[in-house]
């Protein structure tokens, strides 16, 4: 447009709010996550166990069904935090494996190419950009982890009854604090080597390593020194501690619950310097 028309005019339409913009990125995250086959195929494909868990939850108060196995009610299948843990156990397992193929594209893009000083000189934070791509993370293995379950037990709350679902109520609230504290470690990992380490396949290798390297080294410190110190340094039986006691199972690992709850965030804390660390308008170069 020639200057000197002075035909310019700023824009004088509706503005996003302030609090909400970092949705931005998450939009955008989640349009590029889709983009890939695979990614929707191992997506769609991790709806297949809440279907079978759905199925069993109806066969488990037909009365024509339960005649033919000379079964009682909840003696086919006992639906109690054992069977919602172990539900949230495969499940949160495919959500892994998902965090560590998609959780390198993350970050690692914007360092590789330059572009965090293009997102910092637009009104966005550090912490609201993290807080960006931290979301589409959450909202992505919240539809595997959390939404199933809880959809499950209201079946089960609709088919038992109001009864039912007073008496297990805590159950959904474990549902709810077992997969958020899960999802933000794994994802603050995923976001963590994502930013540390730009190749996308030796990231995604990284946080595979990371959790099997430290579950396995922990385990040969209990080994070695006759103890449960190395519980403390594995995510994976911090995790099942923490849920295991919030759904009310034995765990069979002998640490206490608070400590399990330092250590995870502590683990958390780690992954956010890190990320703090790397994530900046500029680089400086050595």
């Amino acid at each position: 447009m020639a200057v000197y028309k002075r035909s310019y005019r700023a824009y004088s339409g509706p503005l996003t709010p302030a609090w909400s913009r970092f949705f931005v990125l998450t939009r955008y995250a989640l349009r590029g996550m889709f983009r890939s086959k695979f990614l929707t195929t191992i997506f769609v494909l991790s709806f297949f166990s809440p279907l079978v868990c759905a199925i069993l939850i109806y066969l488990n108060h037909n009365a024509t069904i339960l005649n033919m196995m000379h079964a009682r009610h909840n003696e086919a299948i006992n639906v109690n935090g054992d069977f919602f843990l172990g539900f949230l156990g495969v499940q949160g397992g495919i959500a892994f494996f998902l965090t560590a193929f998609i959780g390198p594209n993350t970050i690692a893009p914007d360092l590789a190419n330059g572009a965090l000083p293009l997102y910092f000189c637009r009104p966005f934070s550090r912490a609201e950009y993290v807080l960006g791509k931290l979301c589409s993370l959450f909202y992505l293995l919240s539809f595997i982890t959390w939404v199933p379950a809880l959809v499950l037990f209201g079946i089960e709350a609709n088919l038992s009854g109001p009864g039912w679902m007073w008496e297990n109520r805590s159950i959904a609230s474990a549902i709810l604090l077992s997969s958020w504290i899960y999802i933000l470690m794994i994802s603050l990992l995923a976001m963590a080597m994502s930013a540390w380490v730009k190749w996308r396949i030796a990231a995604g290798a990284l946080i595979l390593g990371v959790m099997f390297f430290l579950s396995g080294f922990g385990a040969a410190i209990n080994a070695v020194m006759q103890s449960n110190i190395g519980f403390y340094i594995a995510p994976g039986p911090l995790i099942t501690r923490v849920c295991a006691q919030l759904f009310g199972v034995d765990a069979r690992i002998d640490i206490p619950v608070a400590g399990a709850w330092v250590a995870l965030l502590v683990m958390c804390g780690i992954c956010l310097a890190l990320l703090a660390k790397k994530v900046r308008a500029f680089e400086v170069v050595r």
